[in-house]
């Protein structure tokens, strides 16, 4: 009998042991499951590291003529590293009856002003678009656009040129010729610091910022840079007497490359711009008139040997300076321009529809 029940015993506790066992096992298969789940979940929860964005800034007078040709542009990127943001007259709305690209539905700014051409009012425009774009903290190059502005390469070449260096492409050159600084500016400005160039820039956030929360020298260039009273602008005032002694200012073409030359920050920008454009000096036969306005380009200038021509400008010339420009990305010769104006909606979608613009397929310096 006692060896029955010894046996009996050895038996029960061989049994408890395997039921111990299968409940580790258990356990520690029931915790791996767990885990592994709350690890699935973690990856699914963890934020996207996005992308730095290009803020694209269109001023227009209504709506976008070429929105077509920038929605094929914008079509090109597919990771969202793209932010628009358009300055219109006060009022006007970018929905399905005004564009037909979704990129542009609803992206008109809301407290835009009215603007005249040559007025102070353009570089209000322009920090209009910078305030409404330095909300989004995934913004970090500002580029402002026309509204008669074409991209010349697909979305992806234009992010890596622009996003490639850490600077502002900011056309600026000493203005010792043309008699538009105003001795008035001084000494908040001092001529020294006075810059002209191109309107067209590409910003930092940083440098947008400044322009944003500059206090100093916009008041000045609301007070003193205003351009010549010529008869093409007259409106309910007689041409004035002492038109002479006039200082022909148009403060966005000096507003940006002053501000940051009085910043000490010229060592931070690459003094060219992006933007093509052509100034035709013997358009006008009077002499006051010529430079004042780019050329157009109509349906029949729309050509690809045109886009080529701008495409294979790799070097700028500055007579103020005797500086030639030379044009490099990454450390190696490359066009100069990503974009060209003025150009018609009939010509940019000619351009578009000749598979001319480079927006669909790889651009190459070529291309």
């Amino acid at each position: 009998m006692k060896r029955r029940s010894n046996s009996h015993h050895r038996w029960k506790r061989k049994l408890i042991l395997l039921i111990l066992v299968g409940l580790c096992l258990g356990t520690l298969a029931l915790m791996e499951t767990q885990y592994s789940r709350i690890k699935k979940l973690a990856l699914l929860s963890r934020p996207l590291v996005q992308k730095p964005k290009i803020a694209f800034l269109f001023i227009a007078r209504n709506r976008l003529p070429l929105d077509m040709v920038w929605d094929a542009f914008f079509q090109g990127d597919r990771e969202k590293k793209f932010s628009v943001y358009v300055h219109s007259r006060p009022g006007f709305l970018f929905n399905k009856a005004t564009t037909r690209s979704v990129h542009f539905l609803g992206r008109q700014v809301n407290n835009s002003i009215q603007v005249e051409w040559g007025e102070a009012s353009m570089l209000q425009a322009e920090r209009v678009l910078l305030q409404n774009a330095l909300v989004d903290l995934q913004n970090e190059r500002f580029v402002f656009l026309s509204d008669s502005c074409i991209p010349l390469y697909n979305f992806s070449y234009t992010y890596d040129y622009i996003m490639s260096t850490p600077t502002s492409f900011v056309d600026s050159f000493a203005d010792t010729k043309e008699g538009r600084y105003n001795p008035k500016m001084d000494p908040v400005i001092p001529v020294r610091n006075w810059r002209k160039g191109s309107q067209w820039v590409v910003l930092t956030r940083k440098h947008a910022e400044i322009v944003v929360n500059d206090d100093i020298v916009f008041p000045v260039f609301q007070l003193h840079c205003k351009r010549k009273s010529l008869p093409e602008f007259w409106r309910d005032h007689p041409f004035p007497a002492d038109a002479w002694k006039e200082h022909n200012c148009v403060p966005d073409e000096h507003y940006v490359q002053t501000l940051l030359a009085q910043e000490g920050l010229e060592g931070e920008i690459t003094r060219r711009s992006l933007t093509h454009t052509s100034w035709d000096l013997s358009s006008s036969k009077d002499h006051e008139r010529r430079g004042w306005h780019p050329v157009t380009y109509n349906l029949a200038d729309a050509t690809p040997t045109l886009i080529q021509s701008i495409k294979d400008v790799d070097n700028i010339y500055y007579e103020t300076e005797y500086r030639r420009e030379w044009c490099t990305s990454k450390e190696k010769p490359a066009p100069c321009f990503l974009f060209a104006r003025k150009f018609t909606r009939p010509a940019a979608l000619r351009l578009l529809n000749m598979t001319a613009l480079g927006v669909h397929g790889e651009a190459s310096r070529k291309s």
